[in-house]
């Protein structure tokens, strides 16, 4: 049945609303992208929401160091030249020199102490803190291109979690931002809401010079839409369009991307307060018939946030089975108990996540349905779905599972435990002091430790708590138009350097 539903629901794709005839050819050095999420701010301490990330990290606002996404370098310098640990806890970093933001002013220390401080700070509701759990940072300018930040507790790999935090002039106001000014090779030139935002290199910029002189970034919710223009000639890049739209082998690759696709569910709300209900959840999907249907070949089931490459993966934890008739069972003793398994869940999806999102969210609900939920689907836009996946959770809020995905694209499980799963975490649905102690334990260790107190806690996570629901790590499939040569990365469908992007 679903693969039927599969092939109903992508042949609508096949009307293209807002697709003209062909454009004119485009200006040497310039391109236009097409995106499938819209952004409602390009605030640089947001950069980690991969709508505004694929703008602006790199592009316009740069980290002190960068991870490598495309080889084995591992962390490499970007604002920052060089590293070390004078102190247990204490990293100093050495700064780049001659280098400019894109109002003429100089960069140095007092820029990056502003940056984490703003970043950090409880006056914004910036992405970036949820990396760092409960690590507190501190800063010593040393000179104007030295710097000394302390980590409490003490971060082996602070120069990796860096790599998060973009760095904006100290005169940057505390309060987000509509024209963000930055070190990268790029500045805002132009920004239609809902239309498009337009970058343009810039002259002064201490790099190497990219070769793309101005980017224009087009938003389009139907990804069919987006393969079309490229295909015309109106665009030259869309990272993200639906399998079966990749038909053309001269123009559309496949990727692995980073993207982990699952329910977070909060445990704090009946029914799924109970363990034997969340357990239930995990049955009900039959996670090998979205394969090839709705969602592509390649798409591997997930049983942990992290993709299984990363450090601390632990192969002894497999997907959950499809058991409808053991959700049914666990429904049934939970229901005997006095709790109300009859509460209607609402399943909220994200809007234009990715190609088939609808049909995917619509196609569980009804497996769901099947074994005794009560389920109700709502689509929501990324904005409206933040405000009920981050803290603070509202009082009297009904029972809603939210499906969403998760990018972790730089080795470490660092990136993912604290803010997705400790009790003080930003995205945490579940409250228990065994997962508060291995995160506060494996964040601190180094070497064999860590990756067997990684293991440990997705075990546990997995196991012993039944924290969410857990369906897919994902891949990506881009049209890249015949003028320009790109080549996608694990890391494309949160950051899209346009210094990555030449021309034939």
């Amino acid at each position: 049945m679903l693969r039927k539903l599969g092939v109903a629901a992508v042949a609508a794709l096949w009307t293209l609303p807002g697709v003209g005839t062909g454009a004119a050819q485009a200006a040497d050095g310039e391109v236009t992208i097409v995106l499938g999420e819209n952004v409602d701010l390009v605030e640089p301490c947001m950069a980690t929401r991969s709508n505004i990330g694929r703008i602006v990290l790199q592009n316009i606002n740069e980290t002190l160091t960068e991870f490598d996404v495309k080889g084995d370098k591992g962390v490499m310098p970007r604002l920052a030249t060089s590293w070390e640990e004078t102190t247990p806890g204490t990293w100093r970093f050495h700064l780049r020199e001659g280098v400019k933001f894109s109002d003429g002013t100089d960069f140095d220390a007092t820029d990056v102490q502003h940056s984490f401080e703003r970043a950090m700070s409880s006056q914004l509701t910036c992405e970036t803190p949820r990396y760092f759990g409960d690590t507190k940072l501190s800063y010593a300018v040393v000179d104007p291109h030295t710097i000394d930040i302390t980590a409490a507790p003490a971060q082996p790999i602070l120069p990796l979690m860096l790599s998060l935090v973009t760095i904006v002039p100290s005169e940057t106001p505390m309060e987000f931002i509509r024209e963000p000014v930055g070190t990268g090779p790029y500045k805002l030139t132009e920004w239609k809401p809902g239309q498009n935002i337009v970058l343009s290199r810039r002259d002064d910029y201490w790099g190497d010079k990219p070769a793309v002189t101005k980017a224009t970034y087009e938003f389009r919710t139907d990804p069919a839409v987006a393969a079309a223009m490229v295909a015309q000639g109106e665009a030259d890049l869309a990272p993200s369009i639906s399998a079966i739209d990749a038909t053309d082998k001269t123009t559309d690759v496949s990727y692995l991307n980073s993207e982990t696709f699952y329910l977070r569910i909060d445990s704090g709300v009946a029914p799924v307060s109970d363990k034997r209900v969340r357990e239930a959840m995990n049955l009900a999907i039959d996670r090998d018939a979205f394969i090839g249907t709705l969602l592509p070949e390649g798409v591997v089931k997930a049983a942990a946030l992290v993709p299984p490459t990363t450090l601390g993966a632990n192969p002894d934890v497999q997907p959950w089975p499809f058991d409808p008739e053991k959700a049914k069972e666990l429904l049934a003793a939970a229901k005997a108990d006095g709790v109300p398994v009859d509460t209607p869940i609402t399943l909220v999806g994200r809007s234009n996540l990715f190609p088939n999102v609808l049909e995917t969210v619509e196609a569980m609900a009804q497996m769901l349905q099947d074994v005794g939920f009560t389920v109700k689907v709502q689509m929501m836009e990324v904005a409206q779905v933040e405000e009920l996946y981050n803290k603070p959770y509202k009082d009297g809020r009904p029972p809603y599972a939210l499906a969403v995905q998760h990018d972790n694209s730089r080795g470490d499980p660092v990136f993912t435990m604290f803010f997705k799963y400790d009790s003080e975490g930003r995205q945490s649905g579940i409250s228990d002091p065994k997962v508060d102690e291995l995160i506060a334990k494996a964040t601190a260790a180094t070497g064999d430790e860590r990756t067997k107190l990684w293991q440990e806690l997705i075990a546990y996570v997995h196991d012993g708590v039944v924290a969410d629901v857990p369906l897919f790590h994902m891949v990506n499939f881009a049209r890249i138009g015949k003028r320009v040569s790109f080549e996608p990365t694990i890391a494309t469908n949160s950051q899209l350097q346009l210094s990555d992007i030449a021309f034939k």
